[in-house]
């Protein structure tokens, strides 16, 4: 299968222009913004620095746990903070709406990533673990924001559907 739309397919919608704009341009935006890089560079430290000295002291499985982990967590960083430079990128003109709206920057179009066993976490380091806790409420937060930004089906919102039926019958 190719990533090319066939003639039949309906031409993909695109979000409203004016509403991402505000969004990116937004303190909302920007809190969020400083949040996840400083995330990616708390966790790249500790990742680099005390936290691979004591993953060199732990048993294989526990070693092998937090490898794991710390690859998904980067993963999950790594992927916020691409959605959130593509925002910016939106919001100063270097980037198009519709490359912007492509699946391949959506999070919402991603599928989560697994959550780590209970024996597992009780084998990490707190401070992983806490890492790992933030990165996951930070993505759940960008994953929604992005769903919120992007969506254009009037059946995932009735509201605007209603309202945007109400401005055609009256000519709104």
């Amino acid at each position: 299968m190719t990533d090319f739309a066939r003639p039949s397919d309906p031409p993909r919608a695109l979000p409203d222009m004016g509403r991402l704009l505000d969004f990116a341009r937004s303190e909302v935006f920007e809190r969020t913004f400083r949040e996840g890089m400083a995330l990616v560079e708390e966790t790249a430290a500790y990742l680099d620095g005390p936290g691979r000295a004591l993953s060199k002291r732990m048993e294989r499985a526990a070693a092998l746990a937090y490898a794991g982990e710390s690859m998904r967590l980067t993963t999950r960083l790594m992927q916020i903070a691409s959605w959130l430079l593509v925002q910016r990128a939106l919001r100063d003109g270097d980037m198009t709406l519709a490359d912007a709206a492509d699946a391949k920057y959506r999070l919402s179009a991603r599928v989560g990533l697994e959550a780590p066993s209970l024996s597992t976490l009780e084998e990490l380091p707190a401070a992983l673990r806490d890492l790992m806790d933030r990165g996951a409420g930070l993505y759940d937060r960008v994953r929604r924001l992005d769903a919120e930004m992007y969506e254009t089906s009037a059946a995932a919102n009735p509201v605007t559907a209603q309202i945007a039926q109400l401005k055609a019958a009256f000519g709104g």
